[in-house]
């Protein structure tokens, strides 16, 4: 199980990110995983057709740090890295990131069918992870859960040194993630408008989310590709 997540969103050059995508499900799969590191989704952000985000795993640091160097110091990145690089405009916008609950992908496959995956994205103040993730299992997961959104995982910043300084991260973010998966987006409106019908929820916890927060959260809406795990 990934220990270390890397969250990672890319800005592309317009009209290229079907490029990318064929690209990186042909030849940086199975290359990445034989070097120890763990494609676990790929994705089309629905709300800007120039973005793709991705979820990379690792076991540990000590992987990490093995594994990053491995591949794209290795053949296949040598062969096609420029391809990649040239759809892009920046690759700097990444999370790392470590699991309170641990992604679950019991039953996904590469080969089913295609659903919208959320990740939402709460930015907190320095030191307020703990309190923010206490309140959130207690008062937030049961809700949402209940609504139709259970958790797929959830995440927080992990605070670590960079081991591969050749791909930044944003070592000044401190963010709590939760990650859920709809059928589509009629599934995802019912979820909102059931959540929204709860007293509790309106009037109770999310005016106490909210308060916690250094800024508004974010939320991704994502299509997975083809061979993406996480759907």
């Amino acid at each position: 199980m990934a220990e270390v997540l890397e969250l990672r969103q890319y800005t592309l050059r317009p009209g290229r990110r079907d490029e990318l995508i064929d690209l990186f499900d042909r030849e940086f799969v199975e290359t990445q995983e034989a070097v120890g590191a763990q494609v676990l989704g790929q994705f089309r952000d629905r709300d800007d057709a120039d973005r793709f985000v991705w979820l990379r795993g690792f076991a540990d640091m000590p992987t990490r740090g093995a594994a990053l160097p491995a591949f794209y110091g290795g053949p296949v990145w040598r062969e096609h890295g420029g391809a990649a690089n040239a759809t892009m405009i920046d690759s700097d916008d990444v999370l790392l990131l470590h699991p309170v609950k641990d992604l679950d992908l019991t039953g996904q496959d590469r080969g089913g069918p295609t659903t919208l995956v959320t990740i939402t994205l709460y930015h907190l103040p320095p030191g307020g992870e703990d309190a923010f993730l206490d309140f959130f299992a207690a008062e937030a997961e049961p809700m949402l859960t209940a609504t139709g959104a259970p958790p797929l995982a959830v995440l927080r910043t992990l605070h670590a040194e960079n081991n591969f300084p050749a791909l930044p991260f944003r070592e000044d973010a401190n963010v709590v993630a939760w990650i859920a998966s709809f059928p589509g987006q009629d599934e995802l409106r019912e979820h909102v408008r059931q959540l929204g019908r709860e007293p509790r929820w309106t009037h109770d916890t999310l005016p106490m989310l909210t308060k916690q927060l250094a800024r508004p959260p974010e939320q991704l809406q994502l299509s997975p590709t083809d061979r993406s795990l996480l759907r």
